[in-house]
């Protein structure tokens, strides 16, 4: 069941649990598809068959949702999904005060409204409302989501070299390592 947690113009972010991504999983997975076929770095390399991209949100995020340690965040446009962010905080017990941003992604077609922007503004919020102060993440280095995050506050520690392969070529890019401390 959908609830939302930031409103704006045409545009609700609201958190689906696994019912909510199941109903939608056509969406998110044409998503996910259209984001690799863009070049997004964001795990995947193509060739990238819808089938797969299904696969990945039924197979690997909604049993983690499950699981009760995961939110997964939606941009709907009207009843559009135009963008996701998850928020994992799985952690281990001397880690408890932290939580892991992944996965997200904006459809291309809908790049430049501020959807990153407030998906990632009701990730850190949430974190804070369970008590999380640490918040860690990881992008391809060069990459606009590395400028989005270093302008919400998030800081490197460190680039790590030939992290990953490009989603569309044999190149291996580096992965830039953040983290931003938030505020009860």
């Amino acid at each position: 069941m959908p609830s939302a947690t930031h409103t704006a113009p045409d545009l609700d972010i609201v958190t689906l649990d696994t019912d909510a991504v199941t109903e939608r999983l056509d969406q998110f997975a044409d998503m996910l598809h259209a984001c690799v076929h863009d070049g997004a770095s964001i795990g995947f390399i193509e060739p990238f068959p819808m089938h797969e991209a299904e696969a990945f949100w039924r197979d690997k995020t909604i049993p983690a949702l499950k699981g009760g340690k995961r939110i997964l965040f939606a941009a709907l446009d009207q009843d559009r999904l135009v963008g996701t962010v998850q928020l994992d905080y799985d952690t281990m017990p001397n880690q408890a005060h932290r939580g892991d941003i992944s996965k997200l992604m904006v459809r291309p077609d809908c790049r430049r409204r501020g959807i990153a922007r407030l998906l990632m503004q009701a990730a850190e919020n949430r974190a804070r409302d369970l008590g999380r102060t640490l918040l860690t993440l990881d992008t391809r280095t060069g990459d606009s989501a590395e400028i989005l995050y270093t302008s919400l506050g998030f800081e490197t520690t460190g680039v790590i070299p030939d992290f990953a392969r490009d989603p569309d070529s044999e190149k291996l890019s580096g992965t830039t390592v953040m983290y931003k401390r938030i505020i009860r």
